[in-house]
């Protein structure tokens, strides 16, 4: 969908939980194979933050055992090698990480 919006020249932001680099290697592909630009960001908290953050305990009950293949507890993540933009959210606060 992204790529049909970019295609009418209307810029398409997208945010996904992408943990697999063959995903991201793939959207990247689909678009540099046709002339769009794909720029990657990835926006990066330690697990312990992103935790503490997380106010419908999702990562507890993934830790317990109630959600089964979750992201970065039962299944991996694996994190981009080179994205364009790299923004630290434990290190920015939310006006830094936005500029």
């Amino acid at each position: 969908v992204a790529k049909l919006f970019a295609d009418s020249t209307t810029i398409a932001l997208t945010s996904f939980i992408s943990p697999y680099k063959s995903d991201r290697e793939a959207a990247r592909k689909l678009h540099e194979d046709t002339g769009i630009p794909f720029i990657e960001v990835y926006v990066d908290a330690p697990l312990e933050v992103v935790e503490q953050r997380d106010p419908k305990g999702l990562y507890k009950r993934a830790k317990m055992g109630e959600i089964k293949n979750f992201t970065g507890i039962s299944a991996p993540y694996e994190p981009p090698s080179s994205p364009e933009l790299h923004i630290r959210t434990d290190k920015l606060n939310l006006t830094e990480s936005v500029e």
